[in-house]
């Protein structure tokens, strides 16, 4: 039986995520709102049941982009990827750190917008806990989660005022939202770049190990007019 792991996003939107997929046969994505996160069922899945996902100019992130693309479609952006189990982080709650909620949405969109953590939209705050760090009254620190596949759940969204960098603020939240991940039972882990030597070390001091290498591709259907996408460069990844 395959790893829940080995396809994170379709494990995920067909299991603990369900109630926010929106599917096609065998492809399913997040709502455009939400997240530009698409995946397929697996190998030899039909890529066109993606297609009929994918608005007109919309651009998807799917884990694991096939090196060689489907026919139909074209490749805007390819990011090299880290995907890290976190069986071993030792988990922690924060005395400061307050959960957030859609009242806080603009000012984490704001902090997103800065820091470039990975795609954060108006409803990316659905997907589950968020947890913040303020410092005289304003945001300057969050994690929460994203995808969460059977029995586990991943940490994303991790990103520090640039201001406040040095703190330790980035591990005490990673470690925060650790918590509340095992307390639902589940095992926390993370997407992070692969170049993004710095935060990938974080990681590892945590407890976090390598599990494998993934490729993240920004992927449309091929021919269709460009939109405004939201997955920017290395952010499409989602960890900083």
């Amino acid at each position: 039986m395959a790893h829940p792991l080995d396809n994170p996003l379709w494990t995920a939107l067909t299991g603990p995520q369900a109630d926010l997929a929106v599917r096609h046969g065998g492809a399913a994505r997040f709502p455009g709102d939400v997240s530009p996160f698409a995946a397929v069922a697996g190998p030899g899945s039909p890529w066109d049941d993606l297609a009929t996902l994918t608005e007109d100019g919309d651009t998807v992130v799917v884990p694991d982009a096939p090196e060689v693309l489907p026919a139909g479609w074209e490749l805007m952006e390819a990011i090299p990827g880290v995907q890290m189990d976190g069986s071993g982080l030792d988990v922690a709650g924060d005395p400061e750190a307050v959960r957030l909620g859609p009242a806080d949405v603009p000012e984490m969109l704001d902090l997103v917008a800065r820091t470039r953590p990975g795609p954060f939209l108006p409803r990316t705050i659905t997907l589950g806990a968020y947890l913040g760090i303020r410092r005289g009254g304003a945001l300057v620190a969050m994690a929460g989660e994203r995808m969460r596949p059977p029995g586990w759940s991943e940490i994303s969204a991790v990103c520090t005022d640039p201001g406040y960098r040095g703190e330790g603020l980035a591990g005490r939240l990673v470690r925060a939202v650790g918590e509340v991940v095992r307390e639902r039972g589940d095992v926390p882990f993370l997407h992070a770049a692969a170049d993004n030597v710095s935060g990938i070390r974080l990681y590892e001091h945590l407890g976090f190990t390598l599990r494998r290498k993934i490729l993240f591709g920004a992927l449309r259907p091929a021919g269709r007019g460009r939109s405004g996408s939201q997955h920017g460069g290395h952010a499409a990844v989602g960890a900083q």
